[in-house]
């Protein structure tokens, strides 16, 4: 298909909003392949298909808006290339928008290229947002149906899962709306395009195979998506991610969940509250196989014990569906095993989305995992590239994306020359109980070579946990005796998440852990864990009265 282009200028326009507004009008119109509009140069350039549509129709969608009109076409007499831009972000997610907000305080003229899910990313669409609402309505109809008091008598609370999905939806609809869109539309100096991007050269952007930009720096923020494992059969079948697993309307009769990492965890339990027959199933030898035992063992106890079906160590062999049935088989110390379900979500990791970029075209180098290599300041192999968010190899997480679109785009006009710091990162995997953690474990202390011991208070030994009679759970403290400083920590708590500040505080600033034993801590708060596992070190917390220092 032979493309053309065309540039008109265009009076009417006030602000970036108004450019927006023409983009999206021309692109319905039928023959028109994309749209780029400039509030700031009052102009706009759009690729269409001479055989479907000339130039003068295009001009006359804008003029029929009755706010717009084109006064006129613009052409190169030189031939020359338009002027590049300071900035094309590629992607739209955490990462691409706090680089574009950094771009914008630096006064840098960026165009962000976005494709795949609309702006905001994972995060906002099918992620994080999206994932937390629906845990805390499963959670309101658990703590509904089996309050902990003997005096309270659960009356029997009833689901309409369709209203809980449309919910959401409103919910990450507004949030897109008003913490994507809005500031998009706000930042002067970016421009945006929806579509495809790839690496005509190392100075230019391919988008949608049609309109080619140009740039003197890149940052690339394309994330990650769920990595399909190569089991038999699967690919045949019809299976979920997180993608359209939330989009649902009817509750499956049953669910098996592929995998045993925090989103397969979530997911599990969040469906089974709200009434599926979930069985949950992962090759490792125990869930968050990245975690120690300890911790993997008191999650699946409690994930068992609300009815949860967990089977680990499984070397899966095939998977079919029969009669609208999807049956996975895999082998078990040397058994055969077959489970059925309704249906199948499959969430055992990612992948980066970096195979499209035309990376082997301009000589960027990628990890045999897929990932954009960069060094500690977030620049690639090519000096005016730079990378951040889930498509190079650091934590994957929302707010670790932020951290580094924000550094990169910082490094690459600045000169700032800072290294991506984590120390003290916390995280967080949101099922009830919560498992949290914050810096090193024993097993990275160790692998280290740096001298550890370990405190752990179990929450029977929490007043705050006793009086709301919920004791699931515990709060492991790893220091280095010979300096009193804290390495890390693992939560497994209900609502353990709250007390990840407090201890990546105390690491990223070396504050001791004697000092986290006698610091005041609020009687009757789940912070006590905290204090009562530092005191640990030097003593029995069984052997103390309830405020005891």
């Amino acid at each position: 298909m032979k493309m053309e282009t065309v540039k008109y200028e265009i009076s009417g326009m006030t602000c970036d909003g108004c450019a927006r507004t023409i983009e999206r009008v021309v692109r319905r119109v039928e023959g028109v392949a994309e749209a780029q509009v400039s509030y700031r140069e009052k102009t706009g350039s759009f690729a269409f298909d001479p055989d479907k549509i000339s130039p003068d129709k295009i001009a006359e969608a804008i003029d029929a808006t009755g706010h717009y009109k084109v006064a006129g076409a613009i052409t190169d007499q030189k031939g020359n290339d338009p002027q590049p831009y300071d900035l094309i972000i590629i992607g739209g997610g955490s990462a691409a928008f706090a680089a574009a907000i950094q771009a914008e305080d630096l006064g840098l003229s960026t165009l962000m290229i976005n494709g795949g899910l609309p702006v905001g990313g994972t995060c906002v669409n099918v992620g994080c947002v999206p994932s937390k609402n629906l845990i805390r309505a499963a959670e309101s109809l658990h703590k509904a149906s089996a309050p902990p008091f003997r005096g309270i008598h659960a009356r029997g609370a009833e689901v309409d899962f369709g209203q809980i999905i449309a919910q959401k939806r409103e919910l990450v609809g507004s949030l897109q709306q008003k913490k994507y869109k809005d500031i998009l539309n706000g930042l002067e100096h970016v421009s945006f395009v929806e579509g495809h991007a790839e690496f005509a050269d190392a100075c230019s952007e391919v988008v949608n195979g049609t309109t080619t930009y140009k740039a003197l720096k890149f940052l690339i923020a394309t994330g990650a998506s769920t990595q399909i494992p190569p089991i038999e059969g699967l690919k045949n079948v019809h299976f979920h991610t997180n993608r359209t697993l939330f989009e649902q309307e009817q509750l499956p009769e049953s669910l098996i969940v592929l995998g045993g990492g925090y989103i397969a965890l979530e997911i599990a339990q969040t469906w089974h509250r709200l009434g599926t027959k979930v069985t949950l199933l992962q090759r490792s030898a125990h869930v968050l196989s990245r975690q120690t035992a300890d911790v993997a063992e008191e999650i699946t106890r409690h994930l068992r014990e609300e009815g949860v079906e967990i089977h680990t160590g499984l070397d899966f062999r095939e998977v079919e569906e029969k009669s609208n049935i999807i049956q996975i088989r895999a082998m078990q110390d040397g058994e055969e095993k077959i489970f059925s379900a309704e249906q199948l979500l499959v969430s055992t990791g990612t992948r980066p989305n970096t195979s499209a970029l035309g990376a082997e075209r301009i000589g960027l180098e990628l990890t045999p995992g897929g990932h954009i290599r960069v060094n500690e300041q977030l620049e690639t192999n090519l000096a005016h590239i730079y990378a951040a968010g889930d498509c190079i190899a650091t934590p994957a997480y929302v707010y670790t994306a932020a951290y580094e679109g924000k550094l990169a785009v910082e490094n690459a006009f600045t000169g700032a020359g800072r290294k991506a710091d984590y120390t003290g990162m916390p995280w967080v995997v949101f099922t009830d109980p919560e498992v949290a953690g914050v810096g090193m474990d024993e097993k990275e202390a160790e692998a280290a070579g740096l001298p550890y011991e370990v405190s752990r208070v179990d929450l029977t030994d929490v007043p705050r946990s006793l009086a709301a009679l919920d004791t699931r759970g515990f709060v492991k403290l790893i220091r280095n005796p010979e300096s009193d400083r804290l390495l890390g920590a693992r939560i497994v708590a209900p609502g353990g998440s709250e007390l990840t500040m407090e201890l990546s505080l105390a690491i990223k600033y070396g504050i001791p852990v004697s000092q986290l034993a006698t610091a005041f801590h609020a009687y009757l708060t789940l912070s006590e864990a905290v204090k009562l596992a530092a005191i640990g070190f030097g003593k029995d917390v069984k052997t103390l009265s309830c405020c005891a220092v």
